[in-house]
């Protein structure tokens, strides 16, 4: 809604400078070349209004030249165009916030590069005899995921679209578009969140490199609400985060950084330790090797002085690639007052070595 009330004062803003386009060119005192400008202002802001719509986004750029000559055509006749510097500085501002979330994603596309380089490829084939270690639960949960015969998987990368809330008292969902890279080898991952709050953008991303995780989200790209990295709590957080999705990509699970003990014949036990982090989480499995939910103990903020029940239940099933893994899933806080299932999502486009 707040897009297309946006375009529409572009909109209207680029017919007004047409409309001082007719006026100059009907004025003896003006120019023919700077009557022309007022046409190249509004060229710029129909471009800038048809970028937005095609959702490119460098929209901004245009925004920024469309802005600059429309101000400089106001002040030259300030006495009946002057009400056009309020529409020039709310197109400003929105352009700034266009340009901080271009700058975000640029940002972003640099760590994805430095994220998968130097990590290495396998060619290990998975047998039965790789999971002789493994718990009971956990080998038919492999088995029943189909990593047997396959190489081992490196990378991941996937799409998640979902509904969050941030409060328990929250009532409308808010809507979400993620995506996810993992590398295997050197467990990393990064996840990137594309959604809003009062019609305003809202990105953020959690990464997990080197044993270290932070976590970042910006308000239309400007505005830090959270900016947290290297503090044991979220790396303890986010260590235990990469070893309950790799239920996306289950030969993870054979990784010598993750350790297993059973529970008892539908539960295990695993334990995730590297680069000075360690974090474990309970996994619970059906007879079939269905994954049915995992349990950690997280904190939900840094400054908490103990961690709280986080649990992951899995909502369905799908056969994706040649592997049987969960694509839907609730993510709940187990708090004193009760269930907070906060995060509902699905699960999709995932692609393996790719």
């Amino acid at each position: 809604m707040i897009q297309k009330f946006f375009v529409g004062l572009i909109l209207i803003h680029g017919l007004m400078h047409l409309l001082g386009f007719v006026k100059a060119s009907g004025s003896t005192d003006v120019s023919k070349s700077k009557a022309a400008l007022w046409v190249v202002c509004s060229a710029f802001l129909f471009f800038t209004a048809i970028l937005i719509i095609l959702k490119f986004d460098w929209w901004w750029t245009t925004a920024f030249l469309a802005i600059v000559l429309s101000q400089i055509l106001i002040v030259m006749t300030w006495q009946r165009s002057k009400l056009g510097t309020i529409t020039n500085f709310i197109i400003l501002l929105v352009a700034i916030m266009g340009f901080s979330l271009w700058n975000f994603n640029a940002d972003l596309k640099q760590e994805r590069i430095a994220l998968l380089s130097g990590n290495s490829v396998s060619q290990e084939v998975i047998t039965k005899n790789s999971m002789d270690s493994l718990p009971v639960p956990v080998k038919r949960w492999l088995d029943y995921s189909g990593v047997v015969g396959r190489k081992q998987i490196d990378t991941v990368y996937l799409k998640q679209k979902g509904l969050m809330k941030l409060k328990p008292d929250q009532k409308d969902w808010i809507e979400s578009d993620a995506e996810q890279y993992f590398t295997v080898d050197q467990p990393k991952f990064i996840w990137n969140v594309k959604t809003s709050m009062m019609g305003i953008p809202v990105v953020g991303k959690d990464v997990f490199k080197d044993g270290q995780g932070s976590m970042h989200i910006k308000l239309g790209g400007l505005l830090s609400v959270v900016d947290v990295s290297n503090h044991s709590k979220i790396n303890e957080s986010t260590i235990q985060r990469y070893l309950g999705e790799i239920i996306w990509f289950p030969s993870a699970a054979l990784s010598d950084y993750i350790k297993w003990e059973p529970i008892d014949n539908n539960s295990a036990w695993a334990t995730m330790s590297y680069g000075g982090s360690t974090g474990s989480a309970e996994f619970h499995f059906d007879d079939t090797g269905k994954l049915t939910h995992f349990i950690a103990l997280r904190y939900r903020d840094i400054e908490d002085e103990s961690p709280t029940e986080w649990v992951a239940t899995v909502k369905k099933y799908d056969r994706v690639n040649g592997l049987n893994i969960p694509t839907k899933l609730e993510i709940s806080w187990s708090l004193e007052a009760g269930k907070f299932t906060w995060y509902k999502f699905e699960v999709y486009d995932v692609l393996y070595n790719n």
